[in-house]
């Protein structure tokens, strides 16, 4: 089973309480407060793209990257809403396999896309970001903290509007430091419902080891902040800014 392909279409329907604008604003007060003159963004693990969306409208050329083809065909039909913006590149590219054509002033990565890598994946990444951000390019995003993954060990939840249908539980492995969920989605087809069903893993990264990583992979003014949007439920935000290639 994979994950985000039959949840895609009503991925956003279920995270329709997410609040996007502030996600943005963080972004732009980074920018601002480290005097970045940013121009293009990558958004790594764009999904659907409503952040994409959001930073083209304020006038950032996008390129939107993510493993998902059902979630990039969304954001697609989302920029096909938008006459008036230009859409972004879109790259069917999981995060150890970035491969820009250039490089870019930043990147970001939001609702803890980065917890779905593996910690011996993340150097790669990095590695890759060194390269295809600017040398003086910018780096924001966020995790669900160590924390918030282990209370959720048991913990189950239901999604639902009049044509879909979302049971999801989630179970913490001490071992692996993994937290695991499976979903069954039910969706509306006419007089019946058709079952789906999706197993999603996400990985614990320590705040400290992110930084360590970052430091490593060549990133200097790394920042932890506990102050975004979500940080009630333990949503962690780091920054940090490239060094010459």
């Amino acid at each position: 089973m994979n994950a985000y392909g039959p949840l895609a279409p009503v991925y956003d329907k279920f995270t329709s309480d997410v609040d996007y604008i502030a996600f943005a604003d963080l972004y732009e007060s980074a920018f601002a407060a480290r005097k970045k003159r940013v121009r293009t963004i990558l958004d790594i693990g764009c999904g659907t793209g409503t952040l994409t969306a959001l930073l083209a409208q304020r006038g950032y050329e996008m390129i939107a990257a993510d493993a998902s083809t059902d979630m990039l065909m969304l954001a697609q039909e989302k920029f096909a809403k938008l006459p008036d913006v230009i859409p972004p590149l879109f790259l069917c590219q999981s995060m150890t396999e970035l491969d820009l054509y250039g490089t870019v002033d930043a990147a970001v990565s939001c609702l803890d896309a980065i917890n779905y890598l593996p910690p011996g994946d993340l150097p790669e990444l990095l590695r890759r970001l060194h390269l295809f951000l600017d040398s003086d390019g910018i780096f924001v995003f966020d995790i669900n903290s160590p924390q918030r993954l282990r209370s959720l060990d048991g913990s189950t939840s239901v999604d639902e509007d009049e044509n879909s249908l979302c049971l999801w539980r989630a179970d913490f492995d001490e071992g692996e430091q993994t937290l695991c969920y499976g979903m069954d989605l039910f969706t509306r087809r006419g007089r019946f419902w058709q079952r789906s069903c999706e197993e999603h893993v996400e990985y614990v990264h320590e705040p400290e080891t992110l930084c360590a990583r970052l430091a490593e992979a060549g990133f200097v003014n790394i920042e932890v902040r506990t102050d975004g949007p979500q940080c009630e439920n333990g949503r962690i935000f780091l920054i940090a800014e490239n060094t010459p290639h």
